[in-house]
Parts: C-alpha cells; structure tokens; sequence
C-alpha cells in the first residue's frame, strides 16, 4: 500500500447497527469500509479479496473472532487484525495478541482510541509491505542456519537448547513480548539479541538495560529521560533508552529489581504507546518490541507484592527459559571446542585444544556462574597455557578446588546397583567424550575391548 492509497477496512460485527455506525464514522475518516455481519461471510470474502485492515467482534454467533484472527494470519499474514471485545480482561487481550492480534478495542467503543489504533495499524502494514524482501532474506537466512552449532552465537545440540532454539525461529519475526527465564550467565542477552536480529526491526536499535544496576530515580531518567531542570543535576534535556529504542527493541535485563513504581509507569508506555519524560507533559509516541529477562521467581514476586501481576501477563506473550549448564552437560564438548578455538584467534595464542583429564575435570565442575563461568575460565587457561594442549595444570584454581561445587558427576549414588552405576558412569563418559571410545576407555582407566564389551552388554550402541 501507498502512502497515498486509501486504507481498505473490513468490519467484521453480527451487530448490525453497531457494524454500520462504525462504517459512517470510518469513512468520515477516510477509510474505504466493507460491512459483513458474521465470522463465516467474512472468511468467504478474505478467500478472494485483501483488505489493509480487518476489524471484527470477538463473539460472533457463527465463527468468533479469535477463529476468523487465525484464518486471517494464514490467508494474509502481514495484514492487521484489531478485535472489538466487550470482555474487556488483560488474559483475553494477551490470548488475542497470542494469536496475532495487532491489538484490542472494549466496548462501548471509544472512536478516538479506534482511530489512533487503527493509524497505527495502517502504519504498521505499510512498514510490512515496505519489508517485504528483507522478510523473505530473514526466512532464508533461518532455514540455513546450522541447528548444531546454536543460532547467533548460542549453542548447544541438547534438547533442551533445541527447544530454545526451535522457539526463538518461530517468533523472532513477529512482534510478540518475550520474557527469557534463567540463571546469570546462561545467555539471555544472546537470546534477546537473536529475536533482534530476526525480526523486521534488525536494522534499528537494540537497546539494553539493566534494571538491577540503577536506584530507582536513575532507572526511570535512564528510561523515559528527562527534561532540562527536572531533578537536581539535570542539567540538559535527556531522551529515554524508551525513545532511543524505537522502531526496535528495548531488552530489560533484570526485570525483576525493577522498582514498583517504575513498573506501573513502564505498564501505562506499553498500554499507551506513548512515553512521558521525567519532569515532562507532552506525550511521544513510540513503536518498540519489548524483551524482558530476569533470574527471579516473578510468578513469587506477584504473590509478595513486590512485582505487578498486569506487568506480568504483558510481558508474559511468550517465555523462553534457558537451562543451567549443569543441566546440559552434553553440551560441554561442543562449548569447550567453540571458545578453545574462537579465544585463542582472538588473543593471538597457539593453543588447539583440551586434554580428555582436562575434560573430565571440566565436565565434573557445578558451574554456578554457568555458559559465562566456563567461557572465562577457558580464557584463563588459553592465555596461561605452556602447550598446544590445555591440560589439567592449565585450569584455574576455582575449578581444581571446587570453587563453585563439584558435582561427582550427574549420578545419584543412594539406591542403585554397582550394575546401574556402572551403566550410568559409561554413558555419562561416553556423552561427554562424543562418542569417541578410545578417549572414554582412558577416562574410566579400562582397555578399549572391555569398553566395548560393556557397551554391548548395556545396550548402550
């Protein structure tokens, strides 16, 4: 669509005089109307015809709006969808925007709120038609993407990371909230940077903050900004990381030490759209993609107090939650070769790779500090190394005194046969060795005929 074009709008309402009061004041507006009175006519007509916009009740008698939503994304998947609701709860407009909605409207409706929805709307399908191409290349780019090797610097071949991987594919493109759960260091910025980087708005601003960083009165300065003379030391005008970010992403690290009321000032930004400099009154409107991530318990927090429950459900859309390394050894060797090969380049050292005693060490560490912790302890040993090899000597004391905690492994020793521990320790090797049974025999202290006796014996091919 032009910029000059006449919106096209499809009304979808089996309230007929509703339906037709919304028609006259629409194209009052300028735009061009086509009236159906129910789910099933609607779909008909999206079968042949395309619209700008389609905006439809969400209870209909025949097809409800949520079904007509669904049929509408798979038939023109860049078109709008607003739903008209007269119940209006914060689950069902996060259900709706689950399902793809651009946004919801209460009844009774309000025309000034609908026709600043709909503009933003417009502007929204403009910007997808305009990106059409650069959509095409992310898909492209998506397909090609090496699974075992992790997607924009993460990785891991784990089920675990695949799901993670699987998830952040299917919605990076969209413009859906995302919440990423986990442990410090487990990579969440990585994953925050990845929906960036697959999404439309790639080109535009990342912007990250760290909410556990700031007081409360720098987080809400460093947010929204300020004006010249707001607080004391407000000695210029100030544009917000809010502002900075739009037409991007914001990332919010560290959701969870966000200050209560600078919760319920960033709630009214996503509600509205708009953002509000400390000290300021004109509003300014903003098109931002928000990704949040926190190592807290915000389900707990609501329940304390300490965290808002409407905050939640909207940065809730979709969760992403990343494994403790401890919880993916598997992944250890391919870890373990990436940063081995990548930080010696990077610092110029001659070192090519990790002794299996030093693996075996490696892969027995807790690592509390997890995907970080192991990256800047194999830093440590590739810039220290004597040898071509990293071996046992090279690691750092942390890990050679248990200074995360050592775990013995992943088997748990009380109630189980010397049979089953036996099994369990050949696989664990195995796994951590990928596969390569002369390094596994020399790990367990065996030959390689009786390792394979012992695989055969356990079923373990």
């Amino acid at each position: 669509m032009s910029e000059s074009a006449i919106p096209s709008l499809l009304i979808v309402d089996d309230d007929v005089a509703h339906a037709e009061s919304l028609q006259d004041a629409l194209e009052m507006d300028g735009y061009e109307c086509k009236v159906v009175h129910g789910g099933a006519e609607a779909l008909e007509l999206l079968r042949t015809d395309s619209f700008d916009v389609v905006l439809t009740d969400l209870v209909m008698a025949d097809v409800s709006g949520l079904e007509l939503l669904r049929e509408s994304r798979s038939l023109h998947p860049t078109t709008p969808v607003l739903l008209i609701t007269g119940h209006a709860t914060i689950e069902t407009a996060v259900d709706a925007m689950r399902h793809g909605a651009e946004d919801y409207i209460a009844k009774p409706v309000s025309l000034p709120e609908l026709r600043a929805k709909l503009s933003r709307a417009v502007d929204r399908a403009r910007l997808l038609a305009d990106h059409e191409e650069l959509k095409r290349q992310n898909e492209d780019l998506r397909r090609q993407l090496d699974e075992r090797f992790g997607l924009e610097g993460i990785l891991g071949h784990s089920p675990q990371m695949q799901r993670v991987f699987q998830v952040v594919s299917q919605v990076a493109a969209t413009h859906a909230t995302v919440l990423i759960l986990g442990e410090s260091g487990t990579g969440k910025e990585l994953v925050a940077r990845a929906l960036h980087g697959g999404s439309l708005r790639s080109k535009n601003n990342f912007v990250a903050v760290n909410c556990a960083a700031m007081s409360e009165g720098l987080i809400e300065s460093e947010l929204f900004g300020h004006k010249r003379g707001s607080f004391t030391g407000a000695v210029a005008e100030k544009q917000g990381r809010i502002a900075y970010a739009d037409g991007g992403t914001l990332f919010l690290d560290e959701v969870g030490d966000m200050p209560l009321d600078t919760q319920a000032k960033l709630l009214r930004v996503l509600e509205s759209r708009e953002v509000v400099q400390v000290g300021g009154h004109e509003p300014k409107k903003v098109d931002i993609r928000l990704v949040a991530a926190t190592n807290r318990d915000l389900r707990s927090m609501v329940s304390e107090g300490t965290f808002r429950e409407d905050l939640l459900f909207r940065l809730q859309v979709v969760s992403i939650e990343l494994p403790p390394l401890r919880d993916r050894v598997g992944d250890l060797p391919l870890l373990l070769e990436y940063f081995v090969r990548t930080l010696a380049a990077e610092h110029g050292r001659p070192v090519t790779g990790i002794s299996t005693e030093a693996r075996a060490v490696l892969a027995r560490h807790d690592w509390p500090g997890n995907v970080r912790e192991l990256r800047n302890a194999v830093e440590n040993m590739v810039l220290l190394a004597q040898g071509e090899t990293l071996q046992i000597d090279d690691l750092p004391d942390t890990v050679l005194t248990g200074g995360g905690k050592s775990r013995g492994g992943q088997l748990d020793l009380a109630g189980r046969s010397l049979a089953e521990m036996e099994q369990a320790l050949i696989k664990a090797n195995l796994e951590l060795m990928e596969d390569n049974r002369e390094r596994t025999a020399k790990v367990l202290g065996i030959g390689e005929r009786t390792l394979y006796r012992k695989i055969k014996e356990y079923g373990l091919q």
